[in-house]
């Protein structure tokens, strides 16, 4: 008689340990957690510097723009010997200037002020409205403008002899 053996229910596991199929490990490599740590702190280089000090660069942005627009009128009006006027607001914090055939008007950024405008003809103007003529030879006198935010304050300076503007960290006479 031929005997065959009953079907076993159960397997017998493998004799050689390492021919198991190895469990897949749940985590991150090390090289996986450098990778991210390196873009994080690129992202953070690039993004943190925008968020600090925006404050001082609103100012100092504005004194950048008032005094490029400076050189412009004055170029504009003595290259084309026509008459501009640059008009301030010091109450709305609104400035701008009309002249040719253009005129442009722009607002300070938020909680940037004019401190004071210094024109030796007109004295120290604090408040109200001031007109400056820039005629075809440009403007007769020099002007002094400071702006404030907070407790940090930036000047513009006009030279009208040269024609160029200077911006100062701090209140300059």
């Amino acid at each position: 008689k031929l005997i065959i053996p009953a079907r076993s229910r159960h397997r017998l596991a493998p004799s050689n340990p390492q021919s198991q199929t190895p469990n897949p490990q749940k985590g991150f490599t090390l090289v996986e957690m450098l990778i991210v740590i390196v873009i994080i702190s690129i992202t953070t280089a690039l993004v943190m510097p925008s968020l600090w000090n925006t404050g001082e660069r609103a100012l100092k942005a504005e004194a950048k723009k008032l005094g490029s627009t400076l050189r412009y009128i004055n170029d504009e009006a003595v290259g084309k010997k026509q008459a501009y006027v640059l008009k301030i607001d010091i109450d709305k914090a609104v400035w701008g200037f009309e002249g040719g055939k253009e005129s442009r008007s722009y607002h300070l950024a938020k909680d940037v002020m004019f401190k004071d405008i210094l024109v030796p003809s007109l004295g120290e103007i604090v408040a109200g409205e001031a007109l400056i003529e820039f005629g075809p030879l440009g403007t007769e006198e020099p002007l002094v403008m400071h702006l404030i935010k907070d407790k940090k304050e930036y000047t513009v300076t006009f030279n009208h002899i040269t024609g160029k503007s200077n911006i100062s960290e701090g209140y300059v006479l």
